[in-house]
């Protein structure tokens, strides 16, 4: 029998044969970037996090499929750093940049290119970390990341398997309160317009929405008990997640260019 039909990755469809981190292994777009991002929680500078930030979005511009969500998301994200890097600047203490060059000054307090610096270097460390896990979290689904901690990470299944039933309640949830919205709209069960009654229909998606997922999880028990689900320490899997050459030059990949940008700037160095 062909290995391929038990590949989730043989039969996923992509636009371009340029976009390679949807046939990566999860924990290989993980461990490619994890130490760079423990790393940046200590970096102090501008240059380092930049580096990472453009190593970010060069990835996810080439490896990924373009997305309204995804361009969304990296034009959001530079406007939250610059929102967070002016809000921290404003919280510096003084006593600690009153000896750099004054940038604004309004009456007796003043802004100093100093507390620019720490929090403009704050809010690059924040993007660049969020960006290095945009790379693996914009590409990967839930399923295949629990199916590969089981597969690799010798996670017992019934650990992993309950995480899976718990993606699953997510769209389940969606879905059930389209539903529930659609029932109500049929009936007249608008309640007006305004704030007050858009939390009142609110609260009143709460009690159907929980008979239905209290339905749905009696459900899914009955189906995992009637597949003996726990009553063997390993389980057949059926879609398999394999670990590839490739994933491994991608992690060595990942880790040489995060050791190469630390070497070269070297964020911990004395002024």
């Amino acid at each position: 029998m062909s290995t391929t039909a038990f590949d989730p990755y043989a039969t996923m469809t992509v636009t371009s044969r340029h976009q390679f981190l949807y046939a990566l292994n999860p924990l290989a777009k993980i461990a490619g970037f994890a130490p760079a991002m423990v790393f940046l929680v200590f970096v102090r500078d501008l240059a380092t996090p930049a580096a990472f930030l453009v190593i970010a979005y060069l990835l996810l511009l080439i490896g990924a499929r373009i997305t309204w969500r995804l361009l969304v998301l990296l034009a959001v994200l530079p406007l939250g750093m610059a929102v967070i890097g002016v809000s921290f600047s404003l919280w510096v203490d003084t006593a600690l940049v009153n000896g750099t060059a004054p940038v604004v000054q309004i009456g007796d307090w003043t802004l100093y290119s100093g507390a620019l610096q720490l929090g403009f270097a704050t809010a690059l460390r924040l993007g660049a970390i969020i960006a290095l896990a945009l790379t693996g979290g914009l590409t990967t689904t839930g399923p295949d990341l629990v199916r590969a901690s089981i597969q690799q990470l010798r996670v017992p299944y019934r650990i992993g398997y309950t995480a899976l039933a718990a993606f699953r309640f997510v769209p389940r949830f969606g879905h059930e309160l389209s539903v529930i919205r659609a029932a109500h709209r049929v009936r007249g069960h608008h309640g007006g317009r305004g704030p007050f009654a858009r939390i009142a229909r609110g609260w009143g998606y709460i009690v159907p929405l929980l008979a239905g997922a209290i339905r749905h999880a009696e459900r899914v028990a009955l189906a995992m008990d009637s597949r003996a689900f726990g009553a063997h320490p390993t389980r057949t899997e059926r879609h398999l997640v394999p670990f590839r050459t490739r994933d491994t030059i991608f992690i060595a990949l990942s880790l040489a260019a995060s050791a190469a940008i630390l070497v070269a700037f070297f964020p911990w160095q004395l002024p």
